[in-house]
């Protein structure tokens, strides 16, 4: 029996409604940066991209960071 994960697949609409600025924070977080470092690297304060974040979970039905990270892999992101 294998357990291996699934790529996390959203529904295409919900993917298509984030915003550039969205995708683009997704991107940094999927590549490990912090929220500090995709701030610095976006020009936006941390409480932005804590909101971007937000936004991404709550468009997408995501609740946590990993989540995250396995949407922007299966996005080519």
């Amino acid at each position: 029996m294998s357990h291996a994960l699934e790529p996390y697949t959203a529904p295409t609409d919900a993917v298509r409604a984030l915003a550039p600025r969205e995708r683009e924070t997704l991107h940094h977080i999927a590549a490990g940066r912090t929220y500090l470092q995709t701030a610095r690297h976006m020009g936006l304060s941390r409480h932005t991209v804590d909101a971007y974040l937000r936004r991404i979970r709550a468009k997408l039905g995501l609740t946590s960071t990993a989540e995250l990270t396995r949407l922007a892999v299966s996005l080519g992101l």
